[in-house]
C-alpha cells in the first residue's frame, strides 16, 4: 500500500494542476534532480514514474563505462515503475520516496539481485529477503535502480576496487579515487545514476566518498540505525545510511530508514530517540547563534594540504557570516584519547560467519576466511583477510581472552565519548568542525600510496558519535572538499539544521563534467 506525507493528497494535487498539465507526459531534467523535483513532475502529470526511471537508466548505459560504479541493474525497475505509476492513477497516496530512483550499495541484501560485498566468493549469492533499510525504502515508493560497487568486503577507505566488479573511479577526475568503501554509490549519485543512494559506514565509508564526490553523507549514532541485512566489516562500529546530493534529500530517506528494529539489538539503545522527522529541522537561518567549536586537532596536522586547509578556512568564514559563532580552537586531547586501549577489535570473521548463517542454504561459504585457500579474493583484501585468521570464528568477542566488549560495554569507547561530550559542555558548543579529508584524491594507480589525511576515522566510529560530511568547496577548482560536523549523541537533527543552513547559504555543490543531461 501506498503512503503520503505531503501537506496535500495526490488527488487534490492532480486536480489542482490539471488545467496547465502538459497534453502528454515527457522526460524531465534529471541531473541534480532532488526529491521534490521528482515528486512535482510526477504529480503535476507533466512525467511518470517509468520515465524517470527510465531516465537513470538511460544514464547508467550512456556513462558507466566511465565509471564502473554499477554492478548490477534491477531488471524489474521498469516494472516497479508501472506499479507506482497505476497506484498513482487509481488513487492511492504515494509514500515519502515515491518514486525516487535508488543505488544501493552491494553489501546491502536485496532479495531480487547478487549481494557480494565486493567479494568474488559471493558472486551468485543472492539473499533471502531484503536488508531492513532496503525494505524500508521499498515500502516508502522507492525504487532501486541498481546495486553499486565497493572496496572488497568493505576493508579499503582509500579506494573501491573489489574482486567481484574491480575499480570505481572518481565522477570528478576520471584518474582519481572515489575513496572507499562506499565509491560506487558515491560516483553514481554525483553522476545522477540515481537520485540518491545507501552506503555504509565503519571507519569512514559514508562520509569519506561523499566529501570526494560533493555529496552529503551521514553517519548516524551507534543504535538510531539498522544494519540488518548489511554484510559486516565490524559490527560494533558498522552504520548504514543515505548518500545524496542535497541535505534535505538526505533528511527525507533519513526519515524512512532510522528507527528501532528488533533484528539489530543495538537499536535498543535507540529507541524512543528518533525524530518524527528530520526535515523539520531545516532551516535556512540554522546557523544563527549556534556555537560551532574548530576541532584543530583535526586541521592543523603534519600533512595536511594547504589547499584543503585553505578551502577549510573559508568555510569558517561562511559559518561565520551565516549566524554563527565560531569558537576556535576547541581544545581536547584528541592523541591521548586515541591511545585509549582496546578500542577496536577484529572481530570482521566472527561478524561475517553470523551474516553468513542468516543466508540459511543459499550461503556459498560458512567461514569468510575460507577464500584465502581457494583464491577468491583481490589483492587489495588480502591483507585484512590474513588478519583474521586466528580469531575465533564462533565465539562472540565479549567472550574472547582478552575479551572484545560490544560498544556500549566498552569501557574505554565511553570514556572517550563522555570525556569528548564534557569538552563540549565546558566550551559551550553546539557541534565541531573539521575537514573530511585532509588531502586530494589519490590518483587511481597510486591509492594506497597516497592515502592520507581521513579524518573521518578519528573520532565517530570510537565515540559512536553522529557526523555529517557537506560540500565545502573546490581545491584545484576540481576535487570536491567535504566539511564535517559532529555532535553528541542522537543529535541529528541539529546535524540537519547546520549542515542545511551552510548548504543553502554557499551553494557549492555543482555536477561534474562529462556527465551532462541526455538528449539535449
Amino acid at each position: 500500500m501506498l503512503y503520503m506525507t505531503h501537506r496535500f493528497t495526490a488527488a487534490a494535487f492532480l486536480l489542482s494542476t490539471a488545467a496547465c498539465a502538459p497534453t502528454a507526459p515527457r522526460p524531465i531534467p534529471v541531473v541534480e534532480a532532488t526529491i521534490a523535483d521528482v515528486h512535482e513532475a510526477i504529480l503535476s502529470g507533466r512525467t511518470t514514474c517509468r520515465l524517470v526511471v527510465q531516465a537513470h537508466l538511460d544514464r547508467i548505459e550512456a556513462y558507466e563505462e566511465r565509471l564502473n560504479a554499477i554492478t548490477v541493474v534491477n531488471p524489474v525497475a521498469l516494472d516497479r515503475a508501472d506499479a507506482l505509476d497505476a497506484a498513482l492513477a487509481a488513487g492511492e497516496e504515494p509514500g515519502p520516496l515515491f518514486c525516487v530512483p535508488m543505488l544501493v550499495k552491494d553489501n546491502f541484501d536485496t532479495h531480487d539481485m547478487v549481494t557480494t560485498g565486493g567479494s568474488i566468493a559471493l558472486a551468485a549469492s543472492v539473499p533471502p529477503d531484503d536488508a531492513f533499510m532496503v525494505r524500508r525504502i521499498r515500502e516508502a515508493g522507492a525504487v532501486v535502480v541498481a546495486k553499486t560497487n565497493m572496496a572488497e568486503w568493505a576493508f579499503s577507505p582509500r579506494q573501491s576496487v573489489s574482486s567481484s566488479f574491480d575499480t570505481t573511479r572518481n565522477a570528478y577526475a576520471l584518474d582519481r579515487v572515489p575513496a572507499g568503501s562506499s565509491g560506487g554509490t558515491a560516483s553514481g549519485v554525483a553522476a545522477g545514476f540515481g537520485l540518491i543512494g545507501l552506503g555504509s559506514d565503519t571507519g569512514n565509508s559514508i562520509r569519506g566518498p561523499s566529501s570526494r564526490l560533493a555529496l552529503v553523507g551521514i553517519r548516524s549514532t551507534i543504535g538510531l540505525t539498522s544494519r540488518d541485512g548489511v554484510i559486516p566489516l565490524s559490527f560494533d562500529r558498522d552504520i548504514a545510511g543515505p548518500m545524496g546530493r542535497t541535505v534535505e534529500d538526505v533528511a527525507k530517506v533519513f526519515n524512512v530508514v532510522a528507527g528501532h528494529d528488533p533484528a539489530d539489538p543495538y537499536t535498543e539503545a535507540g529507541r524512543g530517540r528518533r525524530e518524527d522527522d528530520y526535515t523539520s529541522f531545516l532551516d535556512a537561518g540554522g546557523l544563527e547563534g549556534a556555537r560551532i567549536g574548530v576541532f584543530r586537532a583535526l586541521v592543523d596536522t603534519e600533512g595536511a594540504d594547504s589547499a584543503v586547509v585553505a578551502v577549510f578556512e573559508r568555510a569558517l568564514e561562511e559559518m561565520a557570516a551565516l549566524g554563527a559563532e565560531v569558537v576556535d580552537p576547541f581544545a581536547f586531547d584528541l592523541r591521548a584519547q586515541s591511545r585509549r586501549p582496546n578500542m577496536y577489535c577484529r572481530r570482521f570473521r566472527y561478524d561475517m560467519h553470523m551474516y553468513l548463517r542468516s543466508l540459511g542454504d543459499r550461503a556459498p561459504i560458512t567461514d569468510v576466511v575460507a577464500v584465502l585457500e581457494t583464491g577468491e579474493f583481490g589483492a587489495d583484501a588480502e591483507r585484512s583477510l590474513r588478519s583474521a585468521e586466528n580469531a575465533p570464528l564462533d565465539v562472540h568477542p565479549a567472550e574472547w581472552d582478552p575479551p572484545c566488549p560490544d560498544y556500549a560495554d566498552n569501557e574505554e569507547r565511553q570514556g572517550f565519548l563522555a570525556d569528548l561530550a564534557a569538552a563540549m559542555d565546558e566550551a559551550g558548543v553546539d557541534a565541531l568542525v573539521y575537514p573530511t579529508w585532509l588531502g586530494p584524491p589519490a590518483h587511481i594507480d597510486r591509492a594506497n600510496e597516497e592515502y592520507g589525511g581521513d579524518n573521518s576515522q578519528r573520532v565517530a566510529p570510537a565515540t559512536g558519535m553522529p557526523a555529517i560530511t557537506v560540500p565545502m568547496g573546490y581545491t584545484d577548482g576540481m576535487h570536491p572538499a567535504g566539511l564535517q560536523i559532529l555532535a553528541r549523541p542522537y543529535d541529528e537533527g541539529l546535524l540537519f539544521r547546520l549542515a542545511y543552513a551552510y548548504e543553502r547559504g554557499t551553494r557549492h555543490r555543482r555536477p561534474p563534467e562529462g556527465f551532462g543531461e541526455l538528449g539535449g
